[in-house]
């Protein structure tokens, strides 16, 4: 299979369509945000442009949906150091007070900035040792903490923004309906659209749901090197259950199709996959979808619309395929569909 090059991943999206507020802000239910459906057909790509609430509808009886039940954390901090004041965006915990965290100028200025191994920082009013840079990821620091983090957030933490987002917005606008076990720093923002009425329609059709945890760090990076599948990714937490994995297996054999409700889970199902089924497994992993690895354990793929030079459109190839995703997105983009985490949907279906 040809090596997928980062211009591979450029496309032309004009700022205007950087979804700036929750569809709440729109005067939208969170399950009227837009839908576009993408699936081959016999002599090439069909796309279906509807609204979120009426997902049922393009599913089948006995499809399994898998949704990623973490939590989203107030991860964003005020920060203090030798360069000033400055913010830091927790990203993933590792135990022992290690975090790996993104330092940032502001929300809409990231870093990286010029922050020195060994230098003390004082996040909120904890204070922290810099370990050093992430290898191959300069934006992205180790350091230890002196303190609770968690505890740090809980009190003076907000939820991580950008600059596209007007203001800052409570955490419940960052949750999603399946959140339980707290730890991303950014919400598995796939399955913000789902609500009540939407999980009753999918039960009425006979669509099976089934969930795992994967805690989701600071956004995904833009590729910077010129062979995508060199591109280096830190190690997230995740955890298949016994259940999860029995209910993949089952459709699986059964000719059932599986959907991954986000990126994330897609990660974590193929670093469950041991070459024949999808194990229980639990840990970190650095797994990263694309072409030449390939995909083994869904059929399908429902997100959001990410970024051009994104790794995610690395996976989104690998599952859909280059020419149906490039042609999505430039329907999308021809239809005004808005992107990120309060923005519409795209359903990728491969059968």
């Amino acid at each position: 299979m040809p090596v997928i090059t980062r211009s591979d991943l450029a496309f032309d999206r004009p700022p205007a369509l950087q979804a700036t507020a929750p569809p709440e802000a729109r005067g939208l239910a969170r399950d009227e945000v837009r839908l576009l459906v993408s699936q081959p057909t016999g002599d090439g790509v069909r796309h279906i442009h509807t609204r979120f609430f009426c997902l049922a509808e393009f599913l089948q009886p006995g499809d399994l949906l898998v949704i990623n039940q973490s939590a989203t954390l107030p991860a964003s901090l005020a920060a203090t150091g030798a360069i000033g004041a400055f913010l830091v965006n927790l990203s993933t915990h590792y135990g022992d007070g290690v975090w790996l965290a993104e330092p940032r100028w502001s929300t809409g200025e990231p870093g990286p900035l010029p922050l020195e191994p060994g230098e003390t920082i004082g996040i909120g009013a904890v204070s922290a040792r810099l370990i050093g840079p992430h290898p191959g990821l300069p934006r992205l620091w180790f350091l230890r903490a002196c303190g609770d983090l968690r505890v740090e957030m809980a009190r003076r933490g907000r939820p991580i923004r950008y600059g596209y987002v007007t203001g800052h917005l409570p955490l419940d606008a960052y949750q999603t309906i399946f959140a339980h076990e707290p730890g991303s720093a950014e919400m598995p923002s796939a399955a913000r659209p789902f609500t009540t009425r939407v999980m009753e329609a999918l039960a009425q059709r006979g669509v099976e749901v089934a969930g795992l945890t994967l805690h989701t760090g600071v956004s995904s990076l833009e590729v910077e090197t010129d062979t995508v599948e060199e591109q280096p990714l830190y190690a997230e937490p995740f955890r298949v259950p016994a259940s999860c994995a029995a209910a993949v297996n089952q459709a699986r054999c059964e000719g059932r199709r599986v959907i991954a409700v986000g990126t994330t889970v897609a990660r974590a199902l193929e670093s469950a996959w041991d070459g024949a089924q999808v194990r229980p497994a639990r840990g970190f992993t650095r797994c990263y979808i694309h072409p030449r690895r390939g995909v083994h354990t869904v059929d399908g793929l429902l997100s959001g619309f990410h970024d051009p030079y994104a790794s995610h459109l690395a996976m989104l190839y690998a599952i859909g395929g280059k020419a149906l995703v490039q042609d999505a997105y430039a329907e999308a983009v021809e239809q005004g569909y808005l992107w990120h985490e309060f923005g519409d949907s795209h359903l990728i279906l491969t059968r």
